[in-house]
């Protein structure tokens, strides 16, 4: 065989993966950069699932949404939107085809990995005013300490009265830290497992330092932290009780490299599916078929809840939606294609241990196609079937999608879940795509420009 037919054999039988800066031009990378820009303004200004939420309803008016009507005629064209208790958002466009053919659904979560406050947080000792965490979802507790911190949140009073707080992401500001042992006195620390090395009751939040004033006597510390919080926000201390408070980190997204080829930032799994998401069912008119995103909460830790998935609020829309069409829900149901858009690990040659290369997914080579996640023998898992997954690769080879196959690192060192099972059992056909990411659950992750770009490109394609 001569070097030019197996040339041909392999363009034709082989797996092709390709860098990105081998298929796009230059206007299509510098494209896929403003694209980003957009992206890293939402990381920093939304750092919370009801930021989010809050944020993309607002856009969604702009563009035409309008909430979901129980009962109501939806024509082709129409675009409606459903938020679920402020955490969660439904954002439909009304297609062509009757629903009885199924809907196109993509469906990414709006929560990331965060510490939480307790519900009696606040305490002072020793000179420090502190406040107590629970950490959401799984993190590298030691990752958490020792950097700047943010405070976002609701604090609902017991009148019904809702407050807003958010404090240390505007330039005046202050913020927060957690304290680590400085390494001269962290000899018994230093002996500890990596995953011990911060407990998670250690992860207290150094809150302020001086104690309020009264007649020249210093009458406590936490009692000076409540007393400006009353102030600002006219809370007490019980009404923390009735709070949603957030520590996450007080950092801007960024670009990072030399070449700026990949953004910086907190939260981007799994909020750099949810943009490409959204942005992408806002640019349509009229699909074919109806095009449905779906922005969930509590992923996380389980997706549970009353906003997570693993509960009726998306099924009792999608019911309610066919019934006002006058089409049968389970035909909708069972004939609906659906991406669930969540992140994949990123390989990282630093750590190539944990890593099938054969089967792992790389920065810059496009969307991350996941057939099954789960633990061990796909506990947990979906297993998308071969057919729906044929149909995928189809609909991305058509319309100029770079993508690749990936699994979440070697069969027995972990594991991870995503929505995917929650929507299969919904009777749908689904598969798990993505942005690789590297640093997953830390405080600062990394992707690439032109994956995010690409989902975007990728979801588009899917509604249309």
């Amino acid at each position: 065989m001569d070097e030019k037919t197996a040339d041909a054999l392999r363009e034709s039988l082989a797996r092709q993966q390709k860098h990105a800066c081998e298929v796009l031009t230059p206007d299509e990378l510098q494209a896929a950069d403003a694209f980003c820009e957009g992206y890293k303004q939402f990381l920093t200004r939304c750092k919370t699932e009801r930021a989010c939420v809050t944020f993309l309803e607002r856009k969604a008016r702009a563009n035409g949404f309008v909430p979901f009507e129980e009962g109501k005629t939806y024509h082709a064209g129409d675009k409606i939107f459903l938020n679920n208790r402020g955490k969660s958002l439904v954002l439909a466009v009304v297609g062509e085809k009757p629903l009885e053919e199924g809907t196109r659904l993509i469906a990414a979560h709006v929560d990331a990995p965060r510490l939480d406050l307790k519900p009696a947080p606040l305490y002072d000792d020793k000179g420090l005013a502190l406040a107590k965490t629970h950490y959401y979802g799984g993190i590298k507790k030691y990752q958490w300490t020792a950097i700047p911190l943010a405070l976002h949140g609701v604090a609902a009073k017991r009148d019904g009265t809702v407050v807003e707080i958010a404090i240390g992401d505007a330039p005046e500001d202050p913020k927060f830290c957690i304290t680590d042992l400085l390494p001269h006195l962290a000899a018994e620390q230093m002996k500890r497992d990596l995953s011990k090395g911060i407990s998670g009751e250690e992860l207290n939040v150094v809150i302020g330092s001086r104690p309020l004033m009264l007649d020249g006597k210093a009458e406590g510390l936490k009692l000076n932290i409540l007393r400006l919080l009353h102030e600002r926000y006219g809370i007490t201390e019980t009404d923390l009780f009735s709070a949603e408070l957030e520590i996450v980190p007080a950092f801007e997204a960024c670009d990072i490299g030399f070449d700026r080829s990949l953004v910086g930032a907190y939260g981007q799994d799994d909020r750099v599916c949810v943009y490409p998401c959204a942005e992408a069912i806002f640019a349509i008119d009229t699909p074919v078929h109806t095009a449905i995103a779906v922005l969930t909460d509590k992923e996380e830790i389980g997706s549970c809840g009353n906003t997570g998935l693993d509960t009726n609020y998306l099924l009792d829309f999608l019911t309610e939606f066919a019934v006002s069409a006058g089409a049968n829900p389970r035909a909708m149901l069972r004939n609906t294609k659906c991406l669930s858009a969540d992140v994949n690990a990123g390989f990282d040659p630093t750590f190539p241990s944990v890593m099938d290369p054969l089967n792992a997914a790389f920065m810059n080579f496009g969307v991350v196609l996941t057939k099954y996640t789960g633990r061990a023998g796909k506990s947990g898992s979906s297993d998308a079937g071969a057919e729906f997954v044929a149909w995928v690769r189809k609909l991305f080879d058509e319309n100029g999608v770079l993508w690749q196959m990936g699994e979440l690192g070697k069969v027995d060192e972990g594991g991870g879940g995503t929505v995917a099972a929650y929507l299969a059992k919904l009777n749908m056909d689904v598969i798990d795509v993505g942005v690789s990411i590297l640093s997953m659950h830390a405080p600062f992750e990394l992707a690439a420009k032109t994956d995010i770009a690409m989902l975007f490109k990728a979801c588009r394609a899917f509604f249309s």
